[in-house]
């Protein structure tokens, strides 16, 4: 499973979608919500969103950092004019947030709401399902008043409907919100698991009238949840953490990922390093990096990403390509070899005979390269047409007078790695 940090916009977005479906009919969240970045015309905003001149105000960066109010980069109780001049003062102004510098692009403004208790939510999936954590003393220090919190497991298999939540709720809850209370946890883990969130916290949120507003969300996405949830997700991008900056290849994999139905991510790690990865399935890429850091070459570690969602041969090509680039582009100092490791499960619908084919263009096209970086791959794949994909890549390896060794379901998954690490 890969998490990916998602905007508070975009957290917000679904939850006011989709609350009626998972949480309730009887008190709501208006998801009264606005992203701005360097391309929105502001002073056209009241066109589409009219409350925006008829409320006041809060603005705020959203860029996957914590911590805005302490570092001055909060604006609240303010008018749409004051909003604006305080969006132009910062955008695409350098600021830095503890040790990380990076540029303000995004920005969130939604109502301001006045309010006295704050209380706190929030899920996170574990080895044996998900928690759920609740307290009636929200707010930005949350963990000093950690002793306030009810933690609420709840198993892989288990039916949350026949969870009493309201008797686990903390024993200071208000008598008059406990009900509410109770719903809004329950309706907010099945809206968690069913759109594949894989953490949720919201800090605070308070009660308006028959309002739950949230003020502050943070979240992450299962990215491998994409075929199942992507129709929900919606128009939903996952930003680069606060102060990375995305290099070119990195860029370019991104951004053939947001134009396909498959998926393709890739994280360059240490371009110096030695082993390369080119894993189908995010679950699979996760298991191959641990494997790899636990044989204790961490610090080798060059890359970490996925291909799925069966992308076509062009798409696989450029990736490989992509990653093969980087992996060829100098020797190691001490002329030891390179490893690519192309892994995967056993797979379910992604045509293994298809991708295998790109991965094999992008190899013919670096057979020099490869021979002059000493590169030895190892291969293990299963799924549908993996025979074919198989004879494929063994057939490769005498045309391009590269190691190649090959394996099928018959192999563990991860035994490609000790093979090629440990010569085991």
């Amino acid at each position: 499973m890969a998490q990916r940090g998602i905007r508070e916009f975009d957290g917000k977005r679904m939850l006011a979608k989709y609350w009626s479906e998972y949480i309730s009919k009887d008190f709501s969240f208006p998801g009264k919500v606005v992203l701005v970045d360097p391309k929105t015309k502001i002073d056209d905003l009241p066109k589409k969103h009219k409350w925006l001149t008829k409320e006041k105000l809060v603005v705020k960066p959203d860029q996957l950092f914590g911590k805005r109010g302490k570092h001055g980069l909060i604006k609240a109780n303010a008018s749409f004019a004051e909003v604006k001049k305080w969006i132009k003062e910062r955008m695409n102004k350098d600021t830095t947030v503890g040790k990380v510098t990076d540029k303000l692009t995004h920005f969130l403004i939604e109502p301001y709401i006045p309010h006295k208790g704050e209380f706190y939510a929030a899920i996170k999936s574990n080895r044996d399902g998900d928690t759920i954590y609740f307290s009636n003393h929200g707010g930005v220090d949350i963990e000093s008043v950690w002793d306030t919190v009810s933690e609420i497991q709840i198993g892989v298999n288990e039916d949350v409907d026949k969870v009493n939540i309201e008797s686990k709720l903390p024993k200071d809850t208000p008598k008059d919100k406990r009900k509410m209370f109770a719903d809004f946890s329950k309706g907010l883990f099945k809206f968690y698991r069913d759109l594949n969130y894989a953490y949720l916290e919201i800090n605070p949120f308070v009660v308006s009238g028959k309002d739950i507003v949230p003020l502050d969300l943070v979240a992450r996405i299962d990215d491998t949840g994409h075929f199942e949830s992507s129709g929900k997700w919606g128009d939903l991008s996952f930003p680069a953490p606060f102060g990375r900056k995305l290099s070119t290849e990195e860029q370019y994999i991104k951004e053939m990922d947001e134009k396909s139905g498959a998926s393709l991510k890739l994280t360059v790690l240490n371009p110096k390093g030695r082993v390369w990865t080119m894993v189908a399935g995010g679950g699979g890429s996760v298991i191959y990096t641990d494997t790899i850091v636990d044989l204790g070459y961490r610090d080798e570690l060059a890359n970490y990403g996925e291909y799925s969602g069966n992308p076509t041969t062009d798409l696989t090509y450029e990736y490989a390509k992509t990653i093969l680039d980087l992996m060829t582009r100098e020797k190691d100092p001490k002329g030891r070899p390179k490893f690519l490791l192309v892994g995967g499960g056993i797979a379910n619908f992604t045509d293994v005979a298809k991708t295998f084919t790109g991965i094999t263009m992008a190899l013919k096209d670096y057979k020099k390269k490869l021979k002059e970086t000493n590169v030895k791959i190892y291969v293990r794949r299963g799924g549908p047409n993996y025979q074919e994909g198989l004879r494929i890549m063994r057939e490769l390896g005498d045309e391009l007078g590269v190691p190649i060794e090959v394996y099928g379901p018959e192999t563990h998954m991860t035994r490609i790695v000790n093979m090629a690490l440990e010569g085991k």
